[in-house]
């Protein structure tokens, strides 16, 4: 029998050709990879950091897994430069792919959060340590003095340390050290910037774990041991030790030499989280948010990459940093709004947490007092487990509730503390306690009108109120930072020495306080009065310290933080979130009030909250008073189920904004006119956006409302694809918005 002759396909003319070619990902707002050549002796992965001309300049980039463009090499610009470097892991790529197709984002924009410390990738830069002198006699170190002796024992296991390291742990200055130098009790030596969070001691002995916590601890161990996908809600009251128990999942894949992610919605709480972590893991965690200096951002990003930094805490770009090998990941206050970013790359960073965990095999712990109603929702429908943890810790009890109807016990005239509650912090303090007063809203008041003819002080930038901050004696934007002088005169009717404050912000709360109550240490704890981390701290620390009896604070004290003494919670408009219409309003209010009441009693002394309001029958404060934050969410439920709003849909905002009012109008007008509408998805609007100028843009919204089984991307771009829209106005996508500002 006769054997069939195999038919073997030749290659094509262009595959030689094609082997020397690669796509390119920028970190551009761009979509597309561009086509680059390979010059001899550079060979190219998809993965591999690059550098590539473009314009005129080079710029880094990723070789991506796009096929090259069908030109021959020898029309392509070259590839300049390959960094010896690790490349970005396959499912680095696949996510920042996957993201930009869900937020409708050019995929270079995402890019750009992933490679946003190029620097990184050079060779990291030597610095100046120190060991011990080679010749030391013991008759010479007897006749050291103690500091000096404290700085060679530091250096006695020979391992080369900064200055700086030295001094801290000798106690004494860095001058020293270089003094010691000059005489050769020191020797001189290049070192390296050691990755942050190297050797995290998973084997320290765990906190004293509650039955409940224990339980929930184990579960979140065997999800890290199954080596597989798992989504789960830890769902405890403030003070029920939530920290102590996903801990124990961290220790669990510290084990297998993999990396955590542990998301906080502001860097604020890392601040109060540091110490514990240090005590359950021997070392801090590796830090990320924005104000780090550019030499730790290296130093990290380029940790994390190789794979030596263990534990990352940050903000919500920390989930952008290419894990050598992510095994976890922890999403703290996961209801927080903070976690959604609202310019540049719209994205939830919560949802895609979700996301990447789900692509990368591996577990994520959403952690809340007061989780969310879609994180709730994937509960109720088995999507997430559900671990709960009802009691705080060590027997502390939650506090007791008071609502103060303030129709019926009035503060005196342009008073805003109501004799309740100043009595309450009066007792308090006379108690030996500390008590917070609490109202989120920066600086003396939030409107300052002329008396004679009415004219109020508006941004000429924004569709906002100037806030007056008296301390600055500035008049302030809180949208676009605007700031000026109050003025003598009124700018209407010129009428002098006119103006009132009206309404009350912190300041004006400090001043009645300090007023009602000069004996009273007080302190405003607000972003504008702790505006760098070591500010914070100081603040914090002494209110741990007992430093101070009254703390007037906005959110940014409202979550994380534990304060022994802290027993008396006042909050000065309770109903301040309700206001606006605002989808969320009221489960925002609700969880930021039960955030900030869980501040009080979280210790052996029973806490007390305050409520002031002029709606003690609205829903939010009947939960509050009641803890009965179940029945609060079902009543949220069922409203947005009628409303047919999410989570049972899926919403997009559309942003139309530019310089021309007149133009703005007219594009979004037009773009109405041919809107998504059909029975499974509809359009709303146009309308003015609540703040209808924003820093000086006039902005017109839409918003599309789909059932969940619409691929609302797609609709979306087929209809903006078939409208050309002017170049100076300009049209923004939200996908799943959380705010409609």
């Amino acid at each position: 029998m006769t054997q069939p002759q195999l038919f073997v396909p030749q290659p094509p003319e262009s595959a030689p050709d094609l082997a020397r070619k690669a796509s390119v990902l920028v970190p551009f707002p761009v979509d597309k990879a561009y086509s680059y050549a390979l010059a001899e002796g550079i060979g190219a992965q998809p993965g591999d950091y690059v550098i590539v001309p473009l314009g005129g300049r080079e710029v880094p980039g990723v070789v991506w897994d796009d096929v090259p463009d069908d030109v021959k090499s020898g029309k392509l610009k070259g590839i300049v430069h390959k960094y010896d470097f690790p490349p970005m892991p396959e499912i680095e790529r696949r996510f920042i792919d996957w993201l930009a197709n869900y937020t409708m984002t050019p995929r270079g924009a995402v890019l750009k959060m992933a490679l946003s410390v190029p620097g990184a990738l050079e060779p990291p830069k030597t610095a100046q340590g120190y060991i011990r002198g080679a010749q030391l006699s013991d008759a010479t170190f007897k006749g050291l003095s103690p500091q000096r002796k404290s700085v060679l024992e530091a250096l006695a296991d020979g391992m080369p340390r900064r200055a700086s390291e030295i001094a801290e742990t000798a106690g004494c200055t860095p001058g020293v050290i270089k003094t010691m130098a000059g005489q050769g009790l020191l020797t001189p030596v290049d070192i390296f910037s050691h990755a942050p969070c190297r050797h995290p001691d998973f084997e320290r002995p765990r906190a004293s774990l509650s039955p409940t916590q224990a339980t929930a601890a184990d579960v979140l161990c065997r999800y890290v041991q199954d080596g597989a996908y798992h989504a789960a809600l830890l769902d405890g009251v403030t003070g029920a030790g939530k920290t102590e128990v996903y801990f124990e999942a961290v220790a669990e894949v510290l084990k297998t030499g993999r990396q955590a992610l542990l998301l906080l919605p502001e860097i604020a709480l890392s601040n109060a989280f540091l110490e514990r972590f240090k005590a359950r893991f021997g070392c801090a965690p590796a830090l990320w948010h924005s104000s780090l200096g550019p030499a730790q951002r290296r130093n990290t990003w380029r940790g994390v990459a190789e794979g030596q930094t263990k534990v990352v805490v940050g903000a919500r770009s920390a989930l952008f940093l290419p894990y050598h090998d992510l095994g976890l990941i922890i999403v703290d206050e996961e209801h927080d709004p903070a976690y959604k970013q609202d310019e540049g790359v719209i994205y939830n960073a919560r949802d895609m947490a979700i996301v990447r965990a789900h692509m990368g095999k591996i577990p994520v712990v959403l952690v809340s007092a007061t989780p969310s109603l879609e994180t709730m929702a994937n509960v109720w429908t088995g999507k997430y487990a559900h671990l709960q943890l009802p009691d705080r810790h060590a027997g502390a009890s939650l506090p007791a509730m008071h609502v103060i109807d303030m129709k019926i016990d009035k503060p005196e005239r342009q008073k805003f503390i109501s004799p309740a509650l100043m009595k309450a912090v009066v007792d308090t303090v006379a108690a030996g306690e500390q008590a917070l007063l609490f109202l989120n809203r920066r600086g003396y008041a939030p409107l300052t009108l002329c008396r004679t003819c009415g004219h109020r002080m508006e941004c000429p930038r924004c569709t906002a109120w100037l806030v007056e901050h008296k301390n600055s004696g500035k008049l302030q934007c809180h949208h676009c930072g605007y700031a000026m002088r109050q003025p003598k005169e009124c700018p209407s009717c010129n009428d002098t020495d006119s103006f009132a404050a009206c309404g009350p912000g912190v300041e004006r709360i400090l001043e009645e306080v300090k007023e009602g109550f000069p004996q009273a240490r007080t302190i405003v704890l607000a972003s504008d009065t702790a505006t760098t981390h070591d500010e914070l701290k100081a603040i914090l620390d002494r209110i741990r310290h007992h430093e101070v009896d009254v703390i007037v604070g906005t959110q940014i004290i409202a979550k994380g933080h534990h304060f022994p003494n802290l027993t008396c919670v006042g909050v000065i408009d309770a109903d301040l979130g309700l206001q606006g219409g605002d989808l969320r309003a009221a489960e925002r209010t609700f969880q930021l009030l039960h955030q900030v009441a869980g501040r009080a009693g979280r210790e052996e002394k029973p806490g007390h909250v305050w409520l002031q309001t002029w709606l003690p029958r609205n829903k939010v404060m009947m939960a509050l008073s009641q803890h009965d934050r179940d029945r609060f969410l079902d009543i949220e439920m069922q409203e947005r189920e009628a409303a047919h709003m999410p989570p049972v849909s899926r919403l997009a905002g559309i942003i139309v904004s530019g310089k021309n009012e007149r133009q703005v109008e007219e594009v979004a007008r037009e773009l109405g006119k041919i809107a998504p509408q059909a029975e499974n998805i509809s359009t709303l609007g146009p309308a003015p956006a609540p703040f209808y100028r924003l820093r000086g843009n006039f902005r017109r919204r839409l918003l599309v409302r789909a059932d969940k089984s619409v691929n609302i991307q797609k609709a979306i771009t087929d209809w903006l694809g078939a409208f050309k829209t002017p170049s100076a106005v300009r049209i923004q996508i939200d996908i799943d918005p959380q705010s409609f500002m």
